[in-house]
């Protein structure tokens, strides 16, 4: 059986209603959705600020009894500021995600030590599961630590602020800041 949700459609699915055999989902979430979802996720996880147009998901949801397996593809362009010159850097992510979902009751989720294998578990309350926090997370998962606006990007001069991309700039590149110029005369 196929699922396809529209852009920006609340990605709620439920539990009930998914057969035996599974359930295909494809889906384009819009990029407001999914950023709302990554800033309930905490204010320390989102230390860039970013934006995302959509992010395109296929996937399938298959059921055995009350847990999930969901497991499929996500590819959106993350939009942000190139971490050397300030520009805005694009920056594809593709990623292949798994999940099990288990129902929340009397799983001891609240355990303190995580193993490796339970970083892909996650759980649920109720009849109904919202996906869209799943993808948010699997989009911060890939994000990495410095996005460039390309490889070779040169960056801002230190002294006088000017895009080394755009051409080079007349300041001194020997200038010592005066409060470290006393290192310089240290003999070894």
């Amino acid at each position: 059986m196929k699922h396809s949700m529209g852009m920006g459609v609340d990605m709620k699915i439920n539990v009930i209603t998914i057969p035996e055999e599974g359930l295909s989902v494809q889906f384009s979430l819009a990029g407001g959705l999914l950023s709302g979802s990554i800033a309930e996720a905490g204010p320390d996880v989102g230390q860039v600020a970013f934006t995302l147009e959509k992010c395109d998901v296929a996937g399938s949801i298959r059921r055995y009894r009350q847990n999930l397996s969901f497991t499929g593809h996500l590819s959106t362009v993350l939009k942000t500021a190139c971490a050397r010159c300030l520009e805005e850097a694009q920056f594809p992510v593709k990623a292949d995600f798994s999940y099990t979902l288990l129902p929340a009751t009397g799983t001891g989720k609240d355990e303190v030590e995580l193993q490796t294998e339970d970083l892909e578990i996650e759980y649920y309350e109720g009849e109904i599961i919202d996906l869209a926090p799943l993808i948010a997370e699997q989009v911060l998962l890939q994000i990495p630590m410095k996005v460039l606006c390309r490889e070779s990007c040169r960056g801002l001069c230190p002294q006088c602020g000017t895009n080394l991309n755009r051409g080079g700039c007349d300041c001194l590149k020997d200038v010592v800041d005066p409060r470290w110029a006393v290192l310089r005369k240290i003999k070894l």
